[in-house]
């Protein structure tokens, strides 16, 4: 037996989100069915994180364990050749049998894009939030910064979320637009609550907007009420950049 850790990239269009629901596509029932079909025994991932409908991945992991005697790193070239064309797995590669992906302290990355600009561009819609009006991305990045650093994050995140402890630390929260006005919010850090990033997204967007004044932020993070913060940004938005193990 041994176990194998994959590194999966995902258009999250067109499923329900990472994680197992009856009756649904996701991106891990078609992981489970494709490597149960390749190795010939019943494969169950383990995904680290469970990202939601419509939410993309350049860096998502997973693990399993299998008897079968392919070499771990030959894993990931037969499995594309089944998986969808949204779906590629990057690479595999042989770990502990007793490594697991949400129990290994890690530094995650998420990249928001908005674009913003006077009429949206179609080719975009699935990977972006299009908005009509002029953001200021100079009040954004005085309100990410602010952000930046450990603190308790309750009002960024759903009031369904059942985790006792919401404190988290952002090391690095960055806007950029380029030169076709899309702006990218590159956000960094150990860990992220429930919707998190999308309401991060949403509040800065309401910054851009003068709805929200960045020195708000404060009071928004001493709050700890989700009504404060601003709205949670649409999954099409958001892509899961990477996650970097760093024990």
């Amino acid at each position: 037996m041994k176990r194998v850790r994959l590194v999966v990239a995902y258009d999250g269009t067109h499923y329900h989100g990472w994680q197992i629901q009856p009756g649904r596509v996701t991106i891990e029932s078609e992981l489970n069915e494709k490597l149960t079909m390749l190795l010939g025994e019943p494969i169950q991932v383990i995904g680290a994180s469970r990202t939601d409908s419509g939410v993309h991945a350049r860096g998502n992991v997973a693990v399993f364990d299998t008897e079968h005697r392919m070499p771990a790193d030959k894993i990931c070239l037969a499995l594309n050749q089944r998986l969808p064309e949204d779906i590629r797995v990057q690479s595999s590669e042989e770990v502990a049998a007793d490594w697991h992906p949400r129990k290994h302290r890690c530094i995650k990355t998420y990249e928001y894009k908005i674009m913003n600009r006077r009429i949206e561009m179609p080719t975009q819609r699935f990977y972006s939030h299009f908005c009509y009006f002029h953001l200021d991305l100079d009040q954004m990045c005085r309100a990410a910064d602010i952000l930046t650093g450990e603190h308790d994050f309750k009002s960024f995140c759903s009031v369904h979320t059942q985790v006792t402890d919401t404190v988290r630390t952002i090391y690095s929260l960055d806007i950029r637009r380029d030169e076709e006005d899309m702006i990218t919010i590159r956000v960094t850090g150990n860990g992220f609550l429930y919707n998190m990033v999308r309401i991060i997204a949403g509040t800065l967007i309401a910054v851009g907007m003068g709805q929200i004044r960045p020195g708000e932020m404060e009071q928004i993070l001493e709050a700890r009420e989700r009504r404060r913060a601003g709205p949670t940004a649409p999954a099409r938005g958001l892509t899961l950049i990477e996650m970097k193990y760093v024990d």
